[in-house]
C-alpha cells in the first residue's frame, strides 16, 4: 500500500473491557478463544436480572479523578477516563508537549450515557423527593460528558463532540476522528466509546423484548455469532479509546503505529426502529462505502471483524452483506463479540482496536461458540482457532438501532517507527 503523509495512524490503544484491560492482555484472550461472558455475580446491580453478561473490570474513580471530584460521575465516564489515559500514554503524548492542545480532538461515543446514574437518581426522587436528586446528576450523567472529562483531564482544546448513534456509535466517533485528520482540522484525535448499561431497567427492556441470549446452563456459551443455535446477544460494558494522528506528525516524534485507519463508511437502512434490512442492502453500502473511501477493492480486504451479535436476523443479514460486497470470495470472518458480549455503544471502538491488533500481528481471533454454522450465515468462518495469515487490509463493522451502519477499513502503519 502506498505511502500517505496525510495518513491516520493508530499510534495508542486504551481498553476496558470483559477480557482484560492492556492491548495485549485483551487480544491473547480473544486468540486463545476465551470468553469474559459470566454468570453476574451476587451484590451485582444485575444480578437475578441477566443470565449472563460481559463485565469489565472495576474502576475506582479515585484512579481517573480526584476525589472531591467523583460524586454522582457515572461508570461510563470513568471506563472511558481509564482507557483514554491508557490510549494516550500507549501513544506516548502528553497534551502540551507533544501535541498543540488546539490540534487536539476528542470524540466519543456512547449509547445510552449515565443511565445507571439517572436511574439510582430516580428512585432517590421517588424515596425523598426534590431534595433526594444531586445537584450534580446532569455533569455526571449526560452522554457528553466522557468527552468532556477527558478534554478537561488532558487540557485537550482542539474540536469535540459526542456520538449517540446506538450500537454503531464507537466506530462512527473513530470515524469522526479520520474526517477530522483527513480534513486538516487537527494533528491527534481522541476517539472510542464507552457504555455501562449493566443494570434493572437497561436489562429488563432487553430482556422484555426478547433480544437477549437466553437457557444457557454455562454462561460462557451464551454469546454465540452466527452460530445455528444462536438465540440472542449477551449485553456487555466496557470502554475502548484509540489515540489517531497524522503520520507527519507521529514522525515527528518518532511514534510507531499499530496500523492506519484508510477509510470509512456510513449508511442508513431507512428500515425499521430495530430490525435490518434482510437483504443486508444498507449493511452492504456502508461497507462498499469504507473499502473505496480506502481506496480498496473488496479483493483486498483479507479479514472482516463482524458486527455479529447473535440475533438471528442480524447474523443472516449481515452475512447477505457480505455475500453482496464480496462475492464467492470471501474474506475470512469472526466476531469477537463471541468473547465480550457486545458493548453496545462501545462495541465499534473496541472492535477497532481488535482490527488493528489483529492486522499488526498477523493474526486472527476466532468466533467461540461457533459449534454449527448456520447455513444462513455461510462464510469463511475463523472458529475453533486463530488463524496466522498477514492481511493486507482489515473490515469492520457496527450496525445500530435505527437502522445505522458504519464500516471502518484499517491497513499496515505509514510511520517511518514499527511496533
Amino acid at each position: 500500500m502506498s505511502r500517505d503523509r496525510d495518513a491516520a495512524v493508530v499510534t495508542g490503544i486504551g481498553l476496558v473491557t470483559p477480557v482484560g484491560r492492556k492491548p495485549d492482555e485483551v487480544f491473547d484472550a480473544l486468540a486463545a478463544g476465551r470468553s469474559g461472558v459470566r454468570a453476574v455475580p451476587e451484590g451485582h446491580a444485575a444480578h437475578g436480572w441477566l443470565e449472563a453478561a460481559g463485565i469489565a473490570p472495576a474502576v475506582d474513580g479515585r484512579e481517573v479523578l480526584p476525589p472531591t471530584e467523583t460524586r454522582c460521575v457515572d461508570r461510563f465516564v470513568l471506563l472511558a477516563l481509564a482507557a483514554a489515559d491508557d490510549a494516550l500514554a500507549d501513544a506516548g503524548i502528553v497534551v502540551g508537549r507533544d501535541a498543540d492542545p488546539r490540534r487536539v480532538a476528542v470524540v466519543l461515543a456512547t449509547g445510552g450515557g449515565g443511565l445507571e446514574t439517572f436511574e439510582q437518581q430516580s428512585h432517590k426522587r421517588l424515596r425523598r423527593g426534590r431534595p433526594g436528586v444531586s445537584p450534580y446528576l446532569l455533569p455526571g450523567m449526560l452522554s457528553n460528558m466522557a468527552t468532556a472529562r477527558v478534554a478537561i483531564k488532558h487540557g485537550i482544546r482542539g474540536y469535540s463532540s459526542a456520538v449517540v448513534t446506538a450500537c454503531a456509535a464507537g466506530a462512527q466517533a473513530v470515524a469522526e476522528g479520520l474526517r477530522l485528520i483527513r480534513a486538516g482540522d487537527a494533528d491527534v484525535v481522541v476517539c472510542g466509546g464507552s457504555e455501562s448499561s449493566l443494570h434493572p431497567t437497561i436489562a429488563a427492556a432487553f430482556t422484555n423484548s426478547g433480544a437477549l441470549s437466553r437457557g444457557w446452563s454455562d454462561p460462557e456459551q451464551a454469546s454465540r455469532p452466527f452460530d445455528l443455535r444462536r438465540n440472542g446477544f449477551v449485553l456487555g460494558e466496557g470502554s475502548a479509546v484509540l489515540v489517531l494522528e497524522r503520520a507527519a506528525h507521529a514522525d515527528a516524534r518518532g511514534a510507531a503505529g499499530y496500523a492506519d485507519l484508510r477509510g470509512w463508511g456510513g449508511s442508513t437502512d431507512a428500515h425499521h426502529p430495530t430490525m435490518p434490512r434482510a437483504d443486508g442492502e444498507g449493511a452492504a453500502d456502508s461497507m462498499r462505502a469504507a473499502i473505496a473511501s480506502a481506496g480498496l477493492l473488496p479483493a483486498d480486504i483479507g479479514y472482516v471483524n463482524a458486527h455479529g451479535t447473535g440475533t438471528k436476523l442480524g447474523d443472516a443479514a449481515e452475512t447477505a452483506a457480505l455475500h453482496t460486497v464480496f462475492g464467492a470470495d470471501q474474506p475470512a470472518v469472526s466476531s469477537t463479540k463471541g468473547s465480550t458480549g457486545h458493548l453496545l455503544g462501545a462495541a465499534g471502538a473496541v472492535e477497532a482496536a481488535v482490527s488493528a491488533l489483529a492486522l499488526s500481528r498477523g493474526i486472527l481471533p476466532p468466533t467461540v461458540n461457533l459449534d454449527e454454522p448456520d447455513p444462513a450465515c455461510a462464510l469463511d468462518h475463523v472458529r475453533g482457532a486463530a488463524r496466522t495469515t498477514p492481511v493486507g487490509a482489515v473490515l469492520t463493522n457496527s450496525f445500530a438501532f435505527g437502522g445505522h451502519n458504519i464500516s471502518l477499513v484499517l491497513g499496515p502503519p505509514s510511520t517511518h517507527a514499527t511496533r
